[in-house]
């Protein structure tokens, strides 16, 4: 973050102007009358909930979208961007947070690929200079003649973001950059957009993650149901305020333990492989157990088993060896039905293609995994929808709207509500994969606050996510997954950020993950509320 003294002259005009600009969608206004202003020399933070209208002030930057009002500037300048092209061939430029790459090719044939302005016979070695060049002088360090397809999710990242700086980009849009990171990655990430920015360009960095958005940002705008709602230099401001602008409240995302030492063993695994042909996303003995009233956090970057993990517990895949026990039940390769009348429950982390059904209603959804096919309580469940709706304060029209037509937070709303009601005594695990994933600050707190009820329940939570910050801010223990294996485990009071990060990018020394602690049914130190994290 830069001092005063590294202020851009405010008096310039910006490189990128948004100008009242107004969007409307059929029965939603996206942006209201949005100013905004983007700096050469500054990174230039965008926040704010789900629906806030983040990504659609970042398509019509980029000339995905064209307002209904308002116009956009460059340099003082008005401007009008029909198509993407238009925006880049301006110098405008954006890093999805879903890469668009072709995996057979290398890394030079991938930046080159679709640029008009090379010739029908283009020099590859021209272009690998180039990159080389590029790659150098912003620390991306890449290979040119890598095939994309062999690369880490980090690498291919550094891909897309040299691919639109060798298009010339001068306005760099980053949307959640830092994802699918490792904390050491995601601080290479913040070099490179500070040495960016440092250069003269202007770059946009779109999250949620309030510590990263103060850690690297010069100035940070809030938007909030379409309009912006504050605009602070980051120096002024601090999390706690950021938060309550996004939302309209104080938010607690302070980190939970558990509140009274763990009971006995509930969810155990024992020697759990799963083989692949491909040799890709195994599993390799995993022994683990999770006991009552605690969080297991599994870290790990994406990639390295953990679906298989969740998936292989919860019966939806058969393992190759090993066991599965819940409540000292053997559940090993059951059909999940049958996982669920042992006590299991489970959360997949991609909640609308596994998790819910799209087209169904939130009543049907909320019935799927809790009724026998043949016998469907169409009265109850109207009135339990009805219900979860104002218990989990659900935003829809009502329980007969179609999950699919709701927002990301609220549908992740409807899944946890259907396997995380305890109340019939039935469910004493939880497997919970990416519970917080692309949800805003104020749907995290509710999930977070959920998951700590359930474990004050006594329920085992097995909590699954490539969020580092949220594995730590619940977790009692936590195992990092590399490769299939788990190569380290710590207490969470003994968990350290740079150890976890070099254990989730394959950096584990072999005496990382000892075999599971005979400590008896209370499975290690018990933290009082409030003490050291």
């Amino acid at each position: 973050m830069s001092d005063m003294s590294d202020i851009p002259d405010a008096t310039a005009p910006p490189a990128l102007e948004a100008v009242g600009v107004t969007k409307v969608f059929p029965g939603v206004i996206a942006n209201a009358g949005v100013d905004l202003a983007l700096r050469r020399g500054e990174v230039h933070a965008l926040l704010g909930e789900n629906g806030a209208g983040k990504s659609t002030l970042a398509s019509i930057l980029t000339g995905l979208y064209r307002p209904d009002a308002g116009e956009l500037r460059m340099d003082g300048a008005p401007v009008t961007l029909k198509t993407p092209r238009d925006g880049l061939e301006r110098g405008i430029g954006m890093v999805h947070q879903h890469f668009r790459l072709v995996e057979r090719f290398t890394v030079t044939e991938n930046i080159a690929l679709g640029d008009k302005r090379l010739p029908w016979r283009w020099s590859a070695a021209k272009v690998r200079t180039e990159v080389e060049q590029l790659a150098g002088r912003y620390r991306l360090p890449i290979d040119p003649d890598a095939i994309v397809g062999e690369l880490s999710v980090g690498e291919r990242q550094r891909v897309e973001i040299v691919k639109v700086l060798y298009r010339g980009a001068e306005v760099l849009l980053l949307d959640e950059p830092t994802a699918v990171l490792t904390p050491q990655e995601a601080d290479a990430l913040f070099v490179t957009m500070r040495a960016l920015a440092d250069d003269g360009r202007a770059v946009v960095f779109i999250s949620h993650k309030l510590r990263e958005v103060m850690a690297v940002s010069d100035v940070v705008t809030v938007m909030r149901d379409g309009a912006v709602v504050d605009d602070v230099r980051t120096a002024d401001t601090d999390p706690e305020a950021l938060a309550r602008a996004m939302v309209g409240r104080s938010v607690d995302l302070s980190t939970r333990w558990a509140r009274s030492a763990p009971g006995e063993p509930v969810l155990k695994l024992a020697g759990l492989r799963l083989d692949a042909v491909d040799g890709r996303g195994r599993l390799e003995d995993i022994d683990l157990e999770v006991r009552a009233g605690e969080i297991v956090g599994v870290a790990g970057v994406a990639g390295n088993g953990q679906r298989e993990l969740a998936e292989t517990i919860a019966g939806l895949r058969r393992p190759d060896g090993g066991t599965v026990q819940v409540l000292h039940r053997d559940i090993t390769g059951v059909r999940p039905s049958q996982a669920r009348m042992a006590g299991l429950a489970y959360v997949p982390e991609d909640r609308l293609g596994t998790g819910l059904a799209p087209s169904l209603s939130v009543t049907e959804n909320l019935q799927l995994t809790r009724s026998l096919p043949f016998l469907i309580d169409r009265r109850g469940g109207l009135a339990h929808a009805t219900e979860v709706i104002e218990r989990f304060d659900v935003r829809t029209t009502g329980p007969g709207a179609a999950v699919g037509t709701m927002s990301g937070g609220n549908a992740q709303k409807v899944l946890l509500a259907r396997e995380l009601d305890v109340r019939d005594g039935l469910t004493r695990a939880i497997v919970v994969a990416a519970p917080t994933r692309g949800l805003d600050v104020g749907a995290t707190e509710f999930v977070r606050d959920l998951l700590d009820a359930r474990r004050a329940d006594g329920c085992a939570i097995l909590l699954i996510s490539e969020d580092l910050d949220e594995v730590r801010a619940l977790s009692d223990r936590i195992v990092v997954l590399s490769e299939g294996r788990i190569v380290l485990r710590r207490e969470a009071a003994d968990a350290e950020v740079t150890e976890l990060g070099l254990a989730m990018a394959g950096q584990a020394t072999p005496n990382d993950a000892p075999d599971e602690p005979s400590q008896g049914p209370s499975g290690g130190p018990y933290h009082e509320p409030g003490g050291p994290r």
